[in-house]
């Protein structure tokens, strides 16, 4: 996202007529959009920037481009609209836009892309939390946690004690603003030498998975669409 908290979409196209409808109608979704006339400029913009949405307007080199969009090292993908003149799949595009690019067709696929953007920014985002709680471990015993960050899909913890890779702690955590603790099973999928660890969900009551979705939503700022979605 871009400072002001705008999905940014990276857009390589040579075609006025697909530039111009395109340009438009991601401006009516508070996407800032960056124009990139060949694919060898626009991986190098991709590799270094934080781009949330690429539309690429296929021609002969826009398959190696597809191809290597996985292999950059931002830690978040970016969702892939393909524009094509042809009538079939575009591999490593997740929405196709076939020509011609009309208001409507374009306005059809980027809600697609929106959607799928949104939902990827809310399960990787993680916000700052550094709150203390009691764990308890797969032996029962009770062992000191700090909360470090909170998201969709995890949690991060840090502990003075060793836990195993694949190991179950149970915790209650008290967000901020909230009115009552919720209660969280996770399971360890990494951990760091200096007792750092990234947990993935096992089980949240029902109850408490909503507190905790809205909490997060309620941290969710960004820009949002002029048009309804």
């Amino acid at each position: 996202m871009t400072p002001d908290m705008a999905f940014e979409c990276l857009l390589v196209s040579r075609d006025p007529s697909v530039v111009c409808t395109m340009n438009k109608l991601l401006g009516n979704l508070s996407i800032s959009t960056n124009i990139c006339f060949s694919t060898t400029k626009a991986f190098d913009q991709l590799s270094e920037g934080s781009t949330d949405l690429v539309v690429v307007d296929c021609e002969d080199e826009s398959a190696e481009f597809l191809r290597n969009i996985p292999k950059t090292r931002n830690w978040q993908k970016p969702t892939v609209v393909a524009v094509s003149s042809k009538d079939y799949p575009v591999p490593g595009a997740h929405v196709v836009l076939h020509k011609p690019a009309t208001e409507a067709s374009v306005a059809e696929a980027l809600k697609a892309a929106y959607s799928r953007m949104l939902h990827d920014y809310r399960r990787h985002a993680r916000y700052a939390l550094m709150t203390s709680a009691k764990a308890t471990g797969t032996n029962r015993q009770r062992v000191d946690i700090t909360i470090t960050d909170i998201g969709d899909g995890g949690v991060g913890l840090s502990s003075k004690e060793e836990f195993a890779i694949g190991e179950v702690l149970s915790f209650y955590v008290l967000l901020p603003g909230t009115e009552r603790a919720i209660y969280i099973e996770a399971r360890v999928r990494w951990a760091r030498n200096y007792g750092v660890l990234g947990c993935e969900y096992v089980r949240i009551p029902p109850v408490d998975l909503n507190i905790l979705h809205d909490w997060l939503k309620s941290k969710a700022q960004f820009k949002r669409p002029l048009v309804e979605i």
